[in-house]
């Protein structure tokens, strides 16, 4: 089984922002973090579990997400995101990510567990502190998905 923990920040929302992931697999730790000069929260939460599953070396992996994104967790596993895409995504925000999310999704076994935000759970707190960094990084890129509707 693989854990994950991601987390996405965004400030002033839309603001910078940046999302930062801890996989943990055995004995193996990875951590992954980037910024995007404009973005919003809700991206780069939902930005945090596609690079994750995204990174992901084997095919049909066993994927245990934990995530506070109530946005994220939600709209897979109460499977709203299955209605929008129904529906073309009609009126429906970030449908440039949720369509980068779906083959990663489907290519793995997914669980998502909401968990609360800041409550001193240390993966997830260490998720926060690297999606702040990246943030805050200088000379950060745009994320032309959001910038560019």
């Amino acid at each position: 089984m693989i854990t994950i923990y991601t987390d996405g920040a965004a400030k002033g929302n839309p603001g910078p922002g940046g999302y930062g992931i801890v996989m943990k697999y055995k004995e193996h730790r990875k951590e992954i973090s980037a910024g995007y000069r404009k973005t919003t929260n809700n991206r780069m939460e939902l930005l945090a579990v596609i690079v994750a599953l995204e990174s992901l070396k084997f095919a049909n992996s066993p994927v245990t997400i934990f995530s506070d994104s109530k946005y994220v967790v939600d709209s897979v596993e109460k499977g709203w995101l299955w209605g929008w895409v129904k529906k073309g995504f009609k009126d429906k925000k970030n449908p440039d990510l949720w369509k980068r999310f779906i083959p990663a999704y489907k290519k793995h076994q997914v669980k998502f567990q909401w968990v609360k935000g800041h409550a001193g759970i240390p993966e997830n707190e260490r998720c926060d502190q690297l999606a702040v960094e990246a943030a805050e990084s200088p000379g950060l890129p745009a994320d032309t998905g959001y910038e560019n509707q």
